[in-house]
């Protein structure tokens, strides 16, 4: 398939983001145009209907979740990414809810922004897949990782189906160890793929790490093939269920 048919729109108020951004991309063949504010992005964007957007989600004139809005309200199906730092890790997970297909946090390497983006866009040419339902007594980060409140209080963690449907094979699956902390909307594990994919799983709640599913390093395909029972990740002691809820939708 002719890559070039993909437009991307890169925003961020800094020209040496963008042109890094852009950079990365066009090594990939993709039409990427860049935008210096959320007021150029949203005139663009109306003139030319990107597939794609990655978009800073602090900027001077508005933040990426009003440009995210009224993107995706001229155009719900656009793909829409977020480049976040640390302290907004929360309005980032908040902004998945709003309609974004996933967030990168900084410091991010181009291998990282591209498999993001390259997920993006399959999934958006994609047709309808079919998924296995997922339990109803789960809370979701939309289309990234769930979490199911055990009978003690624990919070037992997984990855959704819908990102890691289209893995063929697992290279490496990165873990934390018990007694770790990691905090909502942080990466509580990393899964490389042999087509050389990076896939984090965000931590759908904060707290401590308190067992790891070990019996994964020696199956990676529970993952794939039963992600919401034998393919769970870890169980985290949280520390601030009740907020984080909030944050989540039921699955």
């Amino acid at each position: 398939m002719d890559q070039k048919k993909f437009k991307i729109l890169v925003v961020d108020d800094e020209i040496t983001v963008c042109k890094s951004i852009t950079s990365a991309l066009e090594d990939f063949d993709y039409a990427v145009d860049m935008a210096l504010s959320g007021e150029e992005a949203t005139f663009k964007h109306n003139k030319n209907h990107y597939d794609l957007v990655v978009a800073d989600l602090m900027m001077p004139d508005i933040t990426g979740i009003e440009l995210l809005k009224r993107i995706k309200a001229v155009t719900p199906g656009v793909q829409f990414i977020l480049i976040t730092g640390y302290p907004s890790i929360k309005t980032a997970v908040e902004a998945i809810k709003f309609g974004a297909f996933d967030y990168i946090p900084k410091p991010f390497t181009p291998d990282e922004l591209r498999s993001v983006v390259n997920r993006a866009l399959d999934y958006y040419r994609k047709e309808k897949i079919e998924l296995i339902p997922v339990p109803a007594d789960y809370y979701c980060i939309t289309d990234n990782s769930w979490a199911k409140i055990e009978k003690d209080g624990n919070v037992r963690i997984g990855a959704h189906e819908r990102l890691v449907k289209g893995i063929k094979e697992i290279s490496m699956l990165e873990l934390p160890v018990n007694g770790e902390m990691r905090y909502q909307g942080e990466a509580c594990a990393r899964i490389n793929t042999s087509a050389n994919q990076i896939f984090r799983v965000w931590a759908p709640v904060s707290g401590k790490i308190i067992k790891i599913n070990q019996d994964l390093h020696k199956n990676y395909s529970k993952l794939i093939t039963d992600p919401y029972n034998e393919g769970w990740l870890l169980i985290i002691q949280p520390t601030n269920l009740e907020a984080d809820l909030r944050n989540l939708t039921r699955c």
